[in-house]
């Protein structure tokens, strides 16, 4: 073998195993787009609607007053009757039965059609 058929091996040799940065590149970008849409869809479809519903019932804990209807967590209906700042005294039924829940086990204000309220088709 003379000296020219050697070097052409060895520059075949080393072609063939670079591999093309061109490629390598266009697989990287490409996986790191798909990191950002995973992301993105995992943002809108997880996390954002969870802080809305989240913000919602700090909003609604925040606006009760005395008179409220509430249902509790637990599936009991009362009145609001007094408050303090992480405590709601309940009356349920009648003022003889009262109850003292936690502020947080409220789960929602039942709306109370008012004899005021312009909603009510009059008669």
């Amino acid at each position: 073998m003379n000296l020219f058929n050697m070097s052409a091996i060895a520059e075949t040799a080393a072609t063939e195993n670079a591999i093309p940065t061109n490629a390598a590149a266009g697989g990287m970008l490409s996986s790191i787009i798909m990191i950002v849409v995973m992301v993105a869809v995992f943002y809108f479809l997880l996390i954002r609607p969870q802080r809305k519903k989240d913000k919602a019932v700090k909003d609604m804990l925040a606006a009760l007053k005395t008179g409220d209807r509430i249902c509790t967590i637990g599936g009991f209906y009362g009145t609001i009757i007094a408050m303090k700042e992480d405590t709601v005294t309940l009356s349920m039924g009648s003022l003889e039965n009262t109850v003292v829940i936690a502020r947080w086990a409220i789960r929602s204000v039942e709306n109370v059609a008012t004899e005021n309220d312009s909603s009510m088709p009059e008669v």
